[in-house]
Formats: structure tokens, C-alpha cells, sequence
């Protein structure tokens, strides 16, 4: 294993090296574009030997995922916020197909207004879409998403978004420990496909014309596969974590012994409200954090059992869910503990188009949620670091 300073992105882009995918069809967008050009590069000095496309859209980018990853081979993608939009139809097709395609998703909002900084609107748009969903707080955890993704994508015969938030992670600098070549080609294993196009002595088809006869059956069997893939999911982590020294979970429990308010949150805010945690930890102060990795399938009884005992919880959401009663984050939290009785829970809408969220932010909303623990909570949804 070698410790390197690098970029998310260059994380990014050095676990498709290591991988080695087939096909890579690619189309520039901020904030991803670096996560191909460190590819492309790579391409270039022969350290790889897959197909770099080169496509006219992020529509054509998810087309020719779509129709390689059909055809047999192991493809990866990449793209952000409108990039993904444009992607829309095919995120699906792709998703029922269930074709274990990997894309990275450097969050970014939507327009518009046109911003290129970082909220989850995008992927969160997808979140029904039927692909898998992880989370990334840092650059290594971008990295290693990426490998487990691809095993787990291959495994759930279904696709997968490696989340990392845009310029805060895939951007800044930070300590990345590459693992060796060979381990993590080991660990990803030889791409056997299910029933490809190109296998001409056993046709098949795929995509047909699927009307109300026998559509709804298909749509439940897709369902299936996200459920399983909470199982898999965990056997997968469990021979990644054997091989390679970790401790990847769906979720994280950070300081949460004890604590009796606590923070939910996803990507690169986890990071901040750990320095908060320890900090308030160190005056005696019973708090804690709860970090989802994975999002999609939601892991409802993990969540169950890690807030059920907890007097208030906090859920944070980089994004608005417009017309909802809160952001998605929360709505899942909310509905997992409906029947466990006691928590008390409310939203925060933070950081939208990149709004920084600081150390103070979050000791605001500890300060506050330790107040609900004796009085009624007056707004379940609350707006974080936003004028008034």
C-alpha cells in the first residue's frame, strides 16, 4: 500500500486504473472533468487498456454504457448534476436492464440558477432510479466506493453511483493510501457477463417492448434485486474489509455509545461534524454522529437499531425537495423510525450550491436539538446558514 497526496478525483481516476474497465465512454463536466482527464491520461502512458469514448453528451455517455455493458464488457462512467440530468432516460433503462455499470457522480446543483459548486440535488434525483447509492466523506472513501462498487455492482447485477462531493472532495487535497495493483484486480476478479449480446451462439435480447402483461412482474423482480443487494452489500464489505485491513459498514457510528443527540448526515459534512463531536465530547457534552455510506437500498434496520434510543436527532440535507415535508434524507430517517416512539426529529436544508457549512453551523444545531430534549420542537424543517 502506498500513501499518495492527491486530488478526489485523481483517487478516482487511479481505482479505474487499477480496475481496468473495458469501455469508459466520457463526456467533460464540471466539477468530473478531472476524473476522465487523470483517466485519459493513463490511457495515454499505456497504463490501461480499455475503450476510451469519447461522446457528444452525457446522454450518449450513458447510451454507450448501456450498450457495451449489454454487449459484455465491464464499463465506468462519470458525471455530475446536469450531465446526469441529460442522462435521465438512460439512468433508468440502464438501472432495469439491471447492468452493473459504475459511475462516479461528483455532486454539483442543478441549474438554475447555473452553479457548479456542491449539493446532492442531483444524485438525490435519482435516488428511485434503481441504481445503488454511496456516499463519500473523503478522497479515500471515494476511491475505495469505486472498487467495492464495481464488485458489488457485478455481484447485484445492478448498476452503481459513487458519490463524492463536488470540488470539497473531488478538489481539495488530502492523504490517499492506494492499495497495490494486483490486490485490488484480485479482489474485482475476472468480468464474467450475464447472457451478452456478443455471446452469438446463445442470443438474447435485450430492452424489448414490455406492456401491462408482464411489466409490473419485471418491475417487482427489479425491486428484488435492490432489497438483496443490502445482503450482498455486506458480503461484499466483509471480504473487501478481510483483504484490505478495513472496516466499510453501510453506516458509521461515531461517538454514539452514549449520545444522546445526534447528527445523520452524508459525504463530506460528516467530516466537519466530527471535529464538533470531539470538541463538545471534550466538555461533557453527550453527542454523537451517524454517517451513511450506502443510501441506496436504504439500510432501515441498521438505522433503526443505531437511533432508536436517542432523545433528538438531526438530519441534515444538502438539498431541497420541493413540496416535500423535508429533504430525502430525512424523509427516510422519519418513516425507519416511525414505529420506535421515542426520538424526536428534525431537518436542516444546508449548503445548497455550495454554501459552506462550518464548524459553528453545526454546534448551532447541536445547541438547538439539546433544547428539544425538555420542550416541543415549534419547525421540523429548519434552514441552515441561509440569509433571511
Amino acid at each position: 500500500m502506498k500513501k499518495t497526496a492527491m486530488t478526489g478525483t485523481e483517487a478516482v481516476a487511479n481505482a479505474m486504473r487499477q480496475i481496468d474497465p473495458d469501455v469508459v465512454p466520457a463526456y467533460p463536466i464540471t466539477p468530473q472533468t478531472e476524473i476522465m482527464h487523470g483517466y485519459a491520461k493513463f490511457l495515454s502512458d499505456g497504463k490501461v487498456t480499455g475503450e476510451l469514448i469519447r461522446v457528444e453528451s452525457e446522454h450518449s455517455a450513458m447510451s454507450a454504457s448501456v450498450g457495451a455493458s449489454c454487449a459484455g464488457a465491464r464499463v465506468m462512467t462519470a458525471t455530475a448534476a446536469n450531465g446526469l440530468a441529460l442522462m435521465w432516460e438512460i439512468v433508468y433503462i440502464a438501472a432495469s436492464m439491471r447492468l452493473p455499470i459504475v459511475m462516479s457522480v461528483v455532486n454539483r446543483a442543478l441549474s438554475g440558477p447555473i452553479n457548479i459548486h456542491c449539493d446532492h440535488s442531483d444524485s438525490m434525483g435519482c435516488r428511485d432510479s434503481g441504481w445503488i447509492q454511496m456516499y463519500a466523506e473523503n478522497n479515500q472513501e471515494a476511491y475505495e466506493n469505486a472498487i467495492l462498487g464495481m464488485r458489488l455492482a457485478e455481484k447485484a447485477r445492478l448498476p452503481v453511483m459513487s458519490c463524492l462531493d463536488g470540488f470539497i472532495t473531488s478538489h481539495a487535497v488530502e492523504p490517499v493510501t492506494l492499495f497495490e495493483d494486483q490486490s485490488v484486480k484480485d479482489f474485482i476478479g475476472e468480468h464474467i457477463p450475464d447472457h451478452p449480446l456478443l455471446d452469438t451462439d446463445n442470443p438474447t435480447t435485450h430492452g424489448p417492448l414490455d406492456l401491462f402483461d408482464y411489466y409490473f412482474e419485471h418491475k417487482r423482480k427489479q425491486s428484488q434485486g435492490m432489497f438483496d443487494a443490502k445482503s450482498l452489500f455486506k458480503e461484499v464489505a466483509a471480504e473487501y474489509n478481510q483483504r484490505f485491513g478495513r472496516d466499510i459498514k453501510e453506516l458509521e457510528e461515531y461517538s454514539m455509545d452514549d449520545a444522546e443527540t445526534v447528527i445523520v448526515a452524508l459525504s463530506s459534512t460528516c467530516g466537519t461534524a466530527k471535529v464538533v463531536v470531539d470538541s463538545l465530547r471534550e466538555q461533557g457534552k453527550k453527542v454523537g454522529l451517524l454517517k451513511l455510506r450506502l443510501f441506496r437500498p436504504f439500510p432501515m434496520n441498521e438505522i433503526k437499531e443505531a437511533l432508536k434510543s436517542r432523545k433528538v436527532i438531526a438530519v441534515l440535507d444538502r438539498v431541497e425537495s420541493f413540496g416535500a415535508f423535508g429533504g430525502p434524507l430525512f424523509s427516510e430517517i422519519r418513516s425507519a423510525l416511525y414505529e420506535s416512539g421515542s426520538p424526536k426529529i428534525v431537518n436542516y436544508i444546508y449548503g445548497l450550491g455550495g454554501r459552506e457549512i462550518d464548524t459553528k453551523m453545526i454546534e448551532r444545531v447541536y445547541e438547538e436539538i439539546e433544547s428539544y430534549k425538555n420542550k416541543e420542537i415549534e419547525e421540523y424543517i429548519k434552514y441552515l446558514g441561509v440569509r433571511e
